[in-house]
């Protein structure tokens, strides 16, 4: 390897491992805050479920992978044995008017600050009586359910929280299930 290549490699490693050190602290820090909401939205979710609700999941921009993701967690689960949960992608706000029912759930993903055009998602949601969550990139404030505002101003760390944010929700979510189940 020249010399000439292997110090800009360096360079981009040290940036490469920075940013995994910034996204691990910022997870940490994340999950010990919100460990026990984060066990009470399980709850609250899986209590939609029981009663035929569904997931509704909205998000723009870059967040629109992760809203296709979270559908595809829910509809489709990876481990055997484990119930496939309705879950729905919300292509636009609007959607929720049609298809939103009390006895569902939505999800907000916004790396930043939710938008005026989402708070009023939020609201209208809220209105409907569904369990409203809102996985944000700040901590503003927000009239939902449970919010899970991440500690970065990096929008990848933000998305990277949320992506193991929402496998443990829906991860938990089969735990009351089973615990139901044994009861």
């Amino acid at each position: 390897m020249s010399a000439t290549f292997s110090k800009p490699m360096s360079a981009v490693r040290r940036l490469a491992a920075a940013h995994v050190a910034d996204s691990n602290a910022a997870s940490e820090r994340f999950f010990t805050t919100y460990a026990d909401t984060i066990a009470r939205a399980c709850h609250a979710l899986a209590a939609r479920f029981e009663r035929g609700g569904r997931l509704l999941a909205y998000g723009n921009g870059a967040q629109r992978s992760d809203v296709a993701h979270v559908v595809v967690e829910f509809v489709h689960p990876v481990i055997v044995g484990k119930r496939a949960l309705p879950a729905i992608g919300l292509g636009a706000s609007r959607m929720l008017d049609v298809l939103g029912h009390p006895q569902d759930a939505l999800m907000l993903l916004c790396a930043g600050a939710p938008t005026e055009a989402d708070r009023s998602l939020l609201a209208r949601a809220k209105a409907r009586g569904m369990l409203v969550l809102a996985l944000t990139g700040t901590t503003s404030d927000v009239d939902v359910d449970f919010h899970f505002p991440v500690p970065s101003d990096d929008p990848l760390i933000v998305q990277e929280t949320h992506e193991m944010l929402y496998h443990v929700l829906w991860e938990l979510v089969h735990v009351f299930f089973e615990h139901r189940a044994a009861e």
